[in-house]
């Protein structure tokens, strides 16, 4: 693979520190959500992220796909991503439950789903995903 970007970033104190990437575009405070055991404090977790990026991740793979195929996709067009953990059935750690959210307003229903499941196959997140959890997509 050749590689056409790289980032990094940095996270100190874990689920209640701060995370903070190479070039200073992105600096968070972290806190554990209630849910978890941590104290709600304002502040972000990796699930919050990780949504965030699957979503935008996926949105690109969604326009790259209808771009191919000469589709325009309306300013409206969204993928809202919606992360859960939890423990594994096996006992032996956390894993995460993921569902996104396409809507493709203006395309009809059968060529929205066609290019949700291109986008599926595009997306460095779902390849990265694809062998590990089980992602359920819903074309609004």
């Amino acid at each position: 693979m050749s590689i056409l970007y790289t980032t990094e970033a940095t996270a100190t104190g874990g689920r209640d520190g701060n995370a903070r990437s190479v070039d200073g575009r992105l600096a968070v405070t972290l806190s554990t959500p209630k849910e978890l055991g941590g104290n709600g404090a304002e502040g972000t977790n990796p699930e919050q992220l990780f949504a965030a990026g699957y979503s935008a991740c996926f949105l690109g793979a969604l326009k790259f796909v209808a771009s191919k195929r000469k589709i325009k996709l309306s300013e409206e067009t969204s993928v809202t991503a919606t992360v859960g953990i939890g423990p594994r059935a096996d006992g032996k750690g956390f894993g995460l439950d993921v569902a996104l959210k396409v809507s493709v307003p203006g395309i009809e229903g059968n060529v929205a789903r066609e290019l949700a499941d291109e986008a599926h196959i595009v997306c460095p997140y779902s390849e990265a995903t694809r062998s590990n959890l089980a992602v359920r997509i819903d074309v609004a």
